[in-house]
């Protein structure tokens, strides 16, 4: 089952109960393998320093009240119930929040941004058609739309959420796998476990990103067996806890016990706070990971699964403290204490297989977040790989992979217990829901066009409880919480680094493009050699001719007799359907077989640069040539700029079955043809042996003679191969330009353009037919 297509996505009321529930069933293994574990380390980080376990129970109990209020109103009543709401077009996380917002409010800072976009069938969601109904809410939308700064901020907020996202995918595997394997702390003598329980995370860990590049389709049945396993022995343990040592436990529930807690402790257990935060660590990934399952799937499995377990494993380890007061060691008060002897070593087993699959989502959600930034010109290119040919969510990035593992044993080794790695873990996660917070109060007002009391009320209620878990674990910035904000401020720098130099780089591209009276002036032949073959000349402008085509002509005076000025787009939506991937239009006459192609793709899409991405290009070109389209629908070819050439929206060719097809093979049998509905056009060149290029036409509409020609031509053309021409640039600051734009472009940008792939890599063109053109930016 395709669990990335978004098949299932807002059509709740189509799905049968038993897809619901097998849905349901697989959203455990991959969403909420990170939150099932918390049990693990809630508890020892929380009494880990700042407040005492005393024969009172005050604290036992305030914590408990703390972790079942907070449990209940962060991922149930926000997450659950308000925030999977804000899906775009099923997808969720910080950056589909992002993308939501630049479609309903102008704050796109994305270059080559088109009219033609906003006719996506996927660019406007349906509950959100209806105008601003609030004076606010227009006023608002001006404003951001008025000044850069704030777009800026937009841009910068969301690529915080994204770089504590990266963090918490480096924490997330060492806390839950040490905190897993701390367990033998009871069963090995207290100065062998010092020595086992390190160097056994590390190989777990490293056996766990070496494995990464199979993809976790081969072992991605075991994930949702492990996790219900998992929840059904910890809440087992819990309903015992509760019965055999304190029935009266739940009587901690009250939120009374919060304010004795905090009357009683006060600075300590305020500081305590950043402990209990880690309860709901991962309530994240049920946004996040929402384009993988449906919005009822996902609250079945929290509401009727996940939500009750927890409870009842942190009831029973309340419980159980709550009769045991002594304790010889500091680790005794954590998970293992509570569970029965005789079970320790299969819990054992069981924990360090949760903590697997857990760290395993993780880095999966660090992936993806990379990928989206990449799509959206947040970050150097790096190579994707999909791991599985059905679920494209499924990927793999060998740099991102090796770069987290270095991290995560260096933090592991470096820390070496729960604490540290609990207030690092902590800080990264209450900080990415608080940008979530911040960015749901803006959709609720400039997206669901609601009253702006109801965003404030929202921002208010759960802002200040995250504001004052983020302080808490602030406080602990020394004692591990540095970690995070270190992490995040390299990868912020990188993707700001990353974004400016790119963004000059375009605009120098828009200042110094040819114009298309050039070509025109120049004649059919532009006084150049047309050689056989089709040249794809890579640029990343929607409109007028690259600097670059200019630059190799004059070097270089001569050219493919088929010339596609190509431009690889991404669009702030998360797919782009099929029918919609190509936009195609002429460049001058049709006798100059001169033609622009841009492509475009969601933020999710899978780019797929092949031999069948070359196909689908050809034949979108002769769909265009047949059909003899000239503009889009409506009057958007109106409204673009006049040296944009009238485009027509195609899709490929498994999409429009009715539309020109293609064909390559050895040899062409003329009785096929006549049997044919289509009526075939081929071409017989003495040449040596190579593939047949055959294009199938259907009998209606008519096409003219040059229409005729122009495809005949297009088709030799193919039939000689494909060459691809990208531009290699040196990005360098003008003359008299301030000395942080130097440190920034000629220091950092360079640095980032050499490490990164370079695009014929990025864009998995064949290195055989690519051709670069160097060339000196001056931004």
């Amino acid at each position: 089952m395709d669990l990335e297509t978004g098949f299932y996505q807002n059509r709740v009321k189509k799905e049968s109960w038993r897809t619901i529930l097998t849905l349901a069933y697989q959203s455990l293994g991959v969403v909420y393998g990170d939150l099932s574990t918390s049990p693990l380390y809630v508890y020892t980080s929380t009494f880990a320093e700042d407040i005492q376990h005393t024969e009172t129970n005050d604290e036992v109990y305030g914590v408990l009240s703390f972790i079942f209020w907070t449990f209940t109103l962060i991922p149930l009543l926000k997450y659950v119930f308000i925030v999977l709401k804000a899906d775009d077009n099923g997808e969720g996380g910080t950056f589909a929040l992002y993308s939501l917002l630049c479609r309903h409010v102008k704050v796109n800072l994305l270059p080559s941004s088109q009219l033609a976009d906003e006719e996506l069938s996927t660019y406007k969601k349906d509950i959100s058609t209806s105008p601003l109904q609030t004076t606010f809410g227009a006023k608002l939308k001006s404003t951001l739309e008025g000044y850069r700064v704030l777009q800026r901020f937009l841009l910068v907020l969301s690529l915080i959420g994204a770089c504590m996202v990266i963090g918490d995918g480096i924490l997330t595997p060492a806390i839950s796998v040490f905190s897993a394997i701390s367990g033998a702390e009871l069963s090995l003598g207290t100065d062998h476990h010092l020595y086992i329980e390190v160097p056994v995370a590390c190989i777990v860990l490293i056996a766990l990103f070496a494995l990464q590049h199979y993809g976790t389709h081969r072992v991605g049945f075991l994930f949702a067996p492990v996790v219900v396993t998992w929840l059904l022995c910890i809440s087992a343990i819990g309903i015992y806890n509760i019965i055999h040592w304190n029935p009266t436990v739940y009587r901690a529930l009250s939120p009374f016990y919060v304010y004795k807690f905090l009357k009683k402790t006060r600075k300590d257990g305020w500081m305590s706070l950043g402990g209990i935060l880690l309860c709901i660590t991962g309530s994240e990934a049920m946004f996040a990971d929402l384009g993988h399952f449906s919005q009822l799937s996902i609250k079945m499995a929290f509401t009727f699964m996940v939500y009750p377990s927890l409870v009842l494993a942190y009831m029973g380890q309340a419980a159980y403290l709550s009769r045991h007061h002594v304790m010889e060691n500091d680790y005794q008060i954590g998970f293992y204490v509570s569970v029965p002897q005789k079970l320790r070593w299969p819990v054992l087993v069981i924990a360090v297989l949760a903590a697997i699959v857990a760290s395993q989502a993780a880095i999966t959600g660090t992936f993806s977040i990379i990928k989206q930034c990449s799509a959206l010109g947040c970050f150097p290119r790096v190579k994707i790989m999909h791991t599985s040919s059905k679920i494209h969510g499924q990927i793999y990035i060998p740099e991102i992979n090796w770069t987290l593992m270095i991290l995560c044993l260096a933090v592991t080794v470096g820390f070496r217990d729960t604490k540290r790695l609990g207030n690092a873990a902590g800080l990264a996660v209450i900080t990415v829901m608080l940008v979530s917070t911040c960015l749901m109060s803006l959709v609720i007002v400039l997206c669901w066009h609601q009253n702006v009391l109801l965003a404030i009320c929202f921002g208010i209620f759960f802002g200040t409880i995250e504001a004052l878990y983020f302080s808490a674990s602030l406080m602990k910035f020394f004692e591990g919480a540095w970690v995070p904000i270190a992490i995040s401020f390299i990868f912020m720098m990188v993707m700001c680094i990353w974004h400016y130099g790119s963004l000059k780089k375009y605009e120098f591209d828009v200042q110094n493009k040819v114009s298309i009276d050039w070509l025109l002036s120049a004649g059919p032949t532009l006084g150049i050699v047309r050689i056989r073959g089709i040249g794809l000349i890579y640029t990343e402008l929607v409109s007028g001719i690259p600097a670059i085509f200019s630059h190799f002509v004059t070097n270089f005076p001569a050219f493919h007799q088929v010339l596609v000025f190509i431009c690889v787009k991404s669009v702030p939506v998360p797919r782009v359907r099929h029918e919609e991937r190509f936009l195609v239009g002429h460049i001058g006459p049709r006798d100059h077989h001169i033609y622009r192609c841009i492509v475009r793709y969601g933020y999710r899409d899978a780019h797929k640069d092949d031999l069948q991405f070359e196909n689908d290009l050809v034949c979108s070109i002769a769909e265009f040539i047949r059909t003899g389209k000239t503009g889009l629908n409506g009057n958007a070819a109106e409204e673009l700029s006049k040296d944009l050439e009238d485009m027509t929206v195609l899709g490929t060719p498994s999409t429009h079955i009715s539309g020109v097809q293609l064909r390559e093979d050895n040899e062409v049998s003329s009785e096929s043809v006549g049997s044919s509905k289509l009526r075939e056009m081929h071409t017989t060149l003495i040449t040596k042996p190579k593939k047949r290029v055959s294009f199938f036409i259907p009998e209606t509409p008519k096409i003219d003679g040059g229409a005729r020609e122009e495809l005949r031509e297009l088709m030799e053309a193919r039939e000689s191969g494909i060459a691809y021409i990208l531009g290699h640039s040196y990005v360098r600051t003008k003359h008299g330009s301030s000395l942080f734009k130097k440190m920034v472009i000629n220091f950092g940008y360079d640095i980032l353009t050499k490490i990164s792939r370079p695009p014929a890599y990025a864009l998995t063109v064949p290195h055989a037919s690519t051709l670069e053109v160097g060339m000196v930016y001056h931004v």
